[in-house]
């Protein structure tokens, strides 16, 4: 990791952008270069005149920025900026009603919280990670917040929604965001994604955001027509230029943008995406920064706030010296699919089906903790030693483990009903931090796809990029494939991978849904189960039967999982004075006999 060490600018930034006060509202903008700028303003846009445009001059105030602040322009102002004669959107914009190419509003908060933030203890983090526009068959905060009793009565804790950074088009997964002030408008107006959040709080759960911070979708970015300053032009990431961290104003971009989420919208903490790609060669690194912020909100408020990192390095030091709450440990996830598959695709190939090794993952928190990636040659990982059982967060599916496949297939597809839900008891089993995905609870036979709403020739592209990255998987690659895999452009795309909501009332699905409820409920009260430590936590293999033990004291619980086609006696497991808790699947050999493809949990309570 970069050293820590590190003293910021000597002078903080001034907020970019629209700021209504007592006075008027101050416009704000920054560029290297520009000689001179100004604000457009057009007509409310409900009027005939909305196209019409006026335009009042910005004023130099040193370093590149331009401002001034006009008493007759408040809360509801249709804006652009001008620079040099040419007209931008504002990057900084809280409220994009038009889309990312269109003129900004001028918005300010009026909303009154009824609720106070949840305070939760980091072990207590059963994460839910939801797509709002797929959520619902409205896809909208406001139908959002009437499924949050669901999520309460399932035991869930923690709601994370998949980005919201204003992005191009009517739809997409978030991740393309250009605009980190304002929500994406199709999922309806600031206000009530204010309420989502604050009845979320009312119900008891936390709600976290995905932040993308290593990257600005192709379409809508406007930062460099402003300043070519905000990015890099040596350093790329997968998805294009990374943004330059160690310039001021892009530094603060970030920093102020996470504090807006925090602040004026109340989230409860941030996910941050793919931050082995976050470029910043300052002595503190953006990571460890961002992390400050959030913690400092939480102290402020009272209760604790989080940080999570999704982050393919296995690096401890990520909660040990920066300091954020934990990790997506994916070895967790590759190793109980291919275990249940046998898959070795992309990927997949760097993973044996060997329950041994998801023994070794459980004991160690991840697989590669220094040996060499076999993709690679190259050494991954550190010792996860110092970190407590919150720190992983394990999952058998999320939006990328789903949605990137072909056709956006769900685990229970591949695996079967039987492998999905032993795999489900698993994963509620451990004292990691868990991590479900919409309707994950009921087996939803809904798909998630990759889905997005590029215009021209960008999004002929988009279509092409996406078979040539995962060309390494079969489904992409085998003849036919291409052809098999849905066009990411295409709206049906997007509406096959709503959730049915019919479906929990369904037999199956509600037997699933209640399997679901009974192990959160297990998690939560059970005196050994509820205690979030790797304390006491063993596990090893015998053949495809992996046993996972939990000691607290003189009390014991022991998960067997029957990764193999035949039903299993334990040869060396003794269970003499068990309590069976719960089963998967019926024993078909004997009350010591584990099914094909399930779980069972026994108890010893002295």
């Amino acid at each position: 990791m970069t050293s820590l060490a590190y003293s910021s600018p000597p002078v903080r930034p001034p907020a970019l952008g629209a700021h209504p006060g007592p006075d008027g509202t101050t416009f704000r903008l920054w560029s290297e270069a520009a000689q001179a700028a100004a604000v457009v303003v057009f007509g409310p846009m409900d009027s005939s005149d909305a196209g019409q445009a006026t335009r009042r001059p910005l004023q130099p105030a040193g370093q590149g920025v331009f401002e001034a602040t006009f008493p007759d322009l408040g809360p509801g102002t249709r804006y652009k900026f001008e620079v040099d004669g040419q007209v931008f959107p504002d990057p900084y914009a809280r409220w994009l009603p038009e889309g990312v190419h269109g003129p900004a509003v001028v918005w300010t908060s009026t909303h009154e919280a009824r609720h106070v933030p949840v305070s939760r203890q980091p072990g207590e983090l059963v994460i839910y990670e939801l797509h709002v526009g797929t959520f619902t068959p409205e896809g909208t905060y406001r139908a959002a917040a009437q499924h949050l009793g669901h999520l309460r009565e399932l035991g869930v804790t923690a709601i994370e929604l998949l980005p919201l950074s204003a992005f191009p088009g009517q739809r997409g997964w978030g991740y393309d965001g250009v605009a980190h002030f304002a929500p994406f408008a199709p999922y309806g107006p600031p206000e009530d994604l204010q309420t989502l959040i604050d009845e979320a709080h009312g119900h008891g759960l936390l709600v976290l955001l995905d932040m993308v911070y290593n990257h600005f979708g192709p379409d809508g970015n406007y930062l460099g027509a402003y300043s070519a300053g905000y990015f890099n032009p040596n350093a790329h990431t997968p998805w294009g230029p990374a943004p330059d961290y160690t310039q001021p104003f892009m530094r603060q971009l970030a920093l102020d943008s996470a504090e807006h989420w925090l602040r004026t919208y109340r989230f409860d903490g941030l996910r941050l995406d793919a931050t082995h790609t976050l470029v910043d060669p300052t002595g503190r690194h953006i990571l460890d920064e961002l992390t400050s912020l959030v913690h400092t909100v939480g102290r402020e408020r009272g209760v604790p706030t989080f940080v999570f990192c999704e982050d393919e390095r296995n690096q401890p030091a990520l909660v040990t010296e920066v300091g954020t709450n934990g990790v997506w440990a994916d070895d967790f996830h590759h190793l109980v699919r291919v275990a249940l598959t046998g898959e070795q695709d992309g990927y997949y190939a760097a993973y044996r089906p060997d329950v041994a090794d998801l023994a070794r993952c459980l004991e160690r928190g991840w697989l590669y903790e220094g040996q060499p990636w076999p993709l690679s040659g190259e050494p991954r990982g550190h010792a996860a030693d110092p970190l407590e059982a919150p720190a992983f967060v394990y999952c058998i599916q999320n939006h990328d483990q789903i949605g990137n496949r072909a056709v956006g297939d769900r685990l229970q597809v591949t695996a079967g009903r039987d492998g999905f839900l032993a795999a489900s008891a698993l994963l509620l089993f451990l004292p990691m931090t868990p991590l479900l995905f919409q309707g994950q609870e009921w087996m939803t036979s809904t798909p998630f796809l990759f889905f997005s709403d590029f215009a021209g020739e960008l999004g002929e592209a988009v279509t092409r990029g996406r078979l040539a990255e995962f060309a390494g998987f079969e489904a992409f690659a085998r003849p036919g494939g291409e052809a098999a895999v849905p066009d990411p452009q295409a709206p049906e795309t997007f509406e096959r991978s709503r959730l049915n909501w019919a479906e929990p009332e369904q037999e199956d699905h509600a037997a699933v849904l209640a399997l679901y409820r009974q192990l959160l409920s297990l998690r939560r009260e059970d005196p050994v189960l509820r205690r979030a430590t790797r304390a006491g936590l063993s596990a090893g293999a015998e053949g495809g039967l992996l046993w996972v033990q939990r000691r607290h004291e003189s009390q014991r619980r022991l998960l067997l999982v029957n990764f193999s086609h035949e039903a299993v006696v334990p040869d060396t497991l003794d269970l003499t004075g068990a309590r069976e808790v719960l089963r998967t699947s019926s024993p078909v050999a004997g009350p010591s006999s584990i099914a094909p493809r399930s779980a069972a949990v026994f108890a010893w309570d002295s």
